[in-house]
């Protein structure tokens, strides 16, 4: 527990900090899970455009450090694979 007004206020700010992080991670994933149920769909024009917009929220997200560079480099990546592998 916080032993001082200093303390106590960057708790807060941590806890609200962790929630919008959070909040970023979860728009992450869920356009990551677009493009893959795209892929599974079999539509690949579809992927693409979902996989486009979903490029940029993935950028965005790593520039914020919410997850790392690379990190964020190798999900491009295999989503990018996953739709050349289409038929």
């Amino acid at each position: 527990m916080a032993n001082s007004a200093q303390a106590e206020k960057r708790a807060r700010q941590a806890e609200a900090q962790r929630a919008h992080n959070m909040s970023l991670r979860s728009t992450l994933r869920t356009a990551v899970k677009k493009v893959r149920k795209a892929v599974v769909a079999g539509d690949k024009t579809a992927a693409q455009a979902v996989f486009q917009s979903s490029v940029g929220i993935i950028d965005r997200i790593a520039d914020k450090k919410i997850i790392h560079k690379n990190s964020a480099a190798r999900t491009k990546s295999r989503l990018s694979a996953a739709i050349k592998a289409m038929a």
